[in-house]
Formats: C-alpha cells, structure tokens, sequence
C-alpha cells in the first residue's frame, strides 16, 4: 500500500517491471497452444480468462471487504478512450500477435515486442505531446534498430517477412492501447482490465467460432484462461498503476524488459535456438531499455487549479480539506481541488504533471 512517505516514482516502477514479467512470460506459454487451437479463438480465450478471473476478484474483494473500493469510478467521459483501447490492444493486438507467432519463433517474438515500447513513446510525443528527453530517444533508437536486426534475421528470401510484421502491427496496436488507457488511468485498474478482458474475449471469442473454430478441450480452455489472467488481466492492472505514476513513454519504456523475460522462458521452454542475430539484437534492446531505466527530470514547473477523482494518500500534492462526506482512512478516492502551486522536484508525466515543457 503506498504511503505518504513512499516514493511514487519506485511504486510506479515496480508495477511497470511487474507488468513486463507477467506479460513477457505470457508469450512462451501462449506459444504453447499455437497450431492446436486457432489463433483468433486463443486470442479470445486469453482475455476472456483475463476478464473473468479479474471480475470475479473485485466481486470477491468487495464482498469480504464489505466497503466500496478506494479507487475512483469511471465516468460517462471515460468511456469512448476506454472503447478505443478496447478494440486496440483487447482485440487488434491479440490477433495479430497470435498470428505472428505461427510464423515466429516465440524468442524472436518476444525481442520484436520491445517495439511496443517505442511506439508507444512515439505517440506520446508526437501525439499525446507527452514530453522525454533525448535520452529516451537514444534509447528508442537503440531498441529500433534491435527489432530491425531481429525481423529480418535468416529471411534472404523474396518476399516480406510477415510474421515478424504481424507483431509489429500488434505492437502498434498496443502502443495506441496504452496511450488511451493513459487518459482512464485515474480509474480502477482491476475494474479497466476486467472490461477490457470480458469485451475483448467475448469479441475474439464470438470472431473465433464464426470462422469455424473448433473449441479445445476442457483443460486446454482453463490453461489458456490462466495464461490470460495473469499475462493480459493481472499484467494490465499493473500497467494501469504505472501510467498515473510514470506516464505513458516512461512505462513503455520499462515494459520493454517484458519481451527479455519471454526470451528467458522461451528458449528452453520451446526449444528456440540463439543467433549471433539473436544476441546483438538483444545487446542493442538491452542499451535502450537501460536509457529508459536510467533518466532523470526535474526541472521547476507549475501546476495548474485542477479538479478531479483518483486513489490518493495526503502527500505534498494533496493537501486538501475533507467534507463530512469524503470517506475517512488512507487510500481513499473523492473528487478534490488542487490549488495553483510553482515549484521544483523530480517527476514524470503522472496525472498530475502533464504540463508543457
């Protein structure tokens, strides 16, 4: 539980990092039932699993609580960037990356996906205008050029190589995906995840089965379930937690250590072979990723009068007074005023500096 005397920037970081390894383990595993069971339909199942198992937690968790949740509710504004990274990451993404991975090997797929994490910058910058530094940069061109080596390794062949772009496209999808998901990142992020599982499993589910696709047997639905839960559904509310505290290039950029922790588990889990191709990608991956981890802002900077409803503790940023209606105890969530302040400390763009540099 995070406490105002705990760094928000250490708490954002271990959710990001936490993230990444729940995510990048998910991609060996979902390599697993490639070829046994369709990819639209596996798409479907993992969210679905992801969906089911995170509402049925929050339903539980509240039930023994027997008190509503000390995050804030989504409001009716909330709900068209929800719906678009919905269809983004819950349904694009998935199939594209299931694709992808009939023709990939799961640890070449795994590296490819530190393209996530640049594009996911990149739109923040360039359309978000979310700022970073030219270390970011030089670090997104580090892991580009990775992922560059890593698609076009062994393939002299005419032709382009479609596996390898199929992930990309579903790393674009993600990047779009985060980037929305920025904007409801204030809300509850079990409650994000499980909307996002439950849409985009039924979606994939329903795509599946309309093409034909043959449902897998009883174990093999509750293993790709599981798989869901903790790399898609568990995974993202990690993720969520991250974006309020680092921003969207800077998680990003720490979720790229998800596509190592993939390799990891791939390579003797599936029997994957590495190449000196292998090895200098994940060389150039490795600089990037230590760029991101390594930078540094901080800089004096104003913040503007602001009203708005997020899971808070009283610290330097919340120095406001209660009604006789605001809950009581720490973490809580109400609607509450920031005052205009000026002043200097580090930071990252969280949801209460996202001003213009």
């Amino acid at each position: 539980m995070t406490t105002p005397k705990s760094s928000p920037r250490v708490s954002g970081v271990a959710c990001a990092l936490a993230a990444a390894v729940l995510f990048g383990a998910s991609t060996p595993f979902a390599k697993l039932f490639v070829g046994r069971v369709d990819p639209v339909l596996l798409a479907g199942l993992l969210y679905l699993g992801s969906g089911c198992g995170l509402a049925a937690w929050r339903w539980a968790g509240t039930r023994i609580r027997r008190r509503a949740s000390s995050e804030a509710v989504l409001k009716p504004a909330d709900l068209p960037w929800l719906a678009g990274s919905i269809l983004s990451g819950g349904i694009v993404g998935p199939v594209l990356l299931m694709i992808g991975l009939t023709a990939t090997p799961a640890s070449s797929a795994s590296l490819l996906l530190n393209l996530e994490g640049v594009l996911t910058a990149v739109l923040a910058w360039v359309v978000f205008r979310e700022n970073f530094d030219r270390r970011i940069a030089l670090g997104m061109a580090a892991i580009t050029a990775g992922g560059v080596l890593l698609s076009w390794e062994g393939r002299p062949e005419a032709g382009l190589p479609w596996g390898p772009l199929a992930v990309a496209g579903a790393c674009l999808a993600w990047a779009i995906d985060n980037n929305l998901t920025r904007k409801v990142s204030a809300g509850d992020p079990v409650l994000i995840a499980a909307l996002k599982g439950l849409v985009a499993g039924v979606v994939n589910l329903g795509v599946g089965l309309a093409r034909g696709a043959e449902v897998p047997d009883v174990l093999t639905v509750l293993s790709c379930g599981a798989v869901g839960l903790a790399g898609y559904g568990v995974s993202l509310t990690f993720f969520v937690l991250a974006l309020r505290t680092l921003g969207t290039a800077r998680t990003g950029a720490y979720f790229s250590v998800a596509p190592f922790v993939g390799a990891a588990i791939s390579i003797p889990l599936l029997g994957d072979r590495p190449t000196v191709g292998f090895g200098l990608a994940a060389a150039l991956m490795g600089v990037g990723v230590w760029l991101h981890l390594t930078e540094r802002h901080e800089h004096e900077h104003e913040h503007e009068a602001m009203t708005h409803d997020h899971r808070h503790v009283h610290d330097e940023h919340h120095q406001h007074e209660h009604g006789p209606g605001d809950p009581a105890g720490e973490p809580h969530s109400h609607p509450h005023y920031h005052p205009p302040v000026w002043h200097s400390h580090p930071h990252y763009p969280d949801i209460h500096h996202r001003h213009r540099h």
